[in-house]
């Protein structure tokens, strides 16, 4: 049973790491879950008697993942926002990464942001050419760091599940 679970908890810490990429999984919470599974069926004291996995740890790791979870949807906005972009290039973003995912994963999704971003200054709020861009640019970066943050949280969260093991 404590090996089928193993199995489960690695596939959760895939599963979480493919979320961080992919905008309809949520990677984090889904990385954490893994660690959840290994805390409560795959956990073996120590020759000491202590647990390798501490409730600590987990509370850590809980922690880490709702701050990256939040920070993921307020980190692109504010990249936006500083860049002089607009509610519009926000909407924009996800509806061009919902696009771009859909229709040419895995690239489409940064440039689904990008483009979405850029079409919704332009069309939406008649912006120039150069300041749709800059708000663009902001955009992306915020969706790249956003990511960035949650692929690092998800593959460390995999790295100790996989060491747990």
């Amino acid at each position: 049973m404590v090996c089928f679970l193993e199995i489960v908890a690695v596939l959760f810490g895939i599963i979480g790491l493919l979320g961080c990429i992919l905008p309809v999984l949520p990677g984090p919470p889904l990385s954490y879950a893994g660690l959840v599974i290994m805390y409560l069926w795959a956990n073996q004291p120590a020759v000491d008697g202590s647990f390798e996995i501490t409730g600590r740890f987990m509370l850590i790791w809980l922690a880490i993942t709702v701050v990256v979870t939040v920070l993921d949807y307020i980190v692109p906005v504010f990249f936006t926002k500083v860049t002089g972009g607009s509610k519009e290039a926000v909407k924009g973003s996800i509806v061009g990464t919902l696009i771009g995912m859909v229709f040419f994963p895995p690239l489409g999704i940064v440039v689904g942001a990008f483009l979405g971003a850029f079409l919704g200054e332009i069309l939406l709020n008649n912006k120039n050419l150069g300041a749709s861009l800059l708000s663009a640019t902001g955009s992306l970066l915020g969706f790249i760091f956003g990511t960035g943050l949650k692929m690092a949280a998800s593959g460390i969260m995999l790295y100790y599940i996989v060491k747990f093991i």
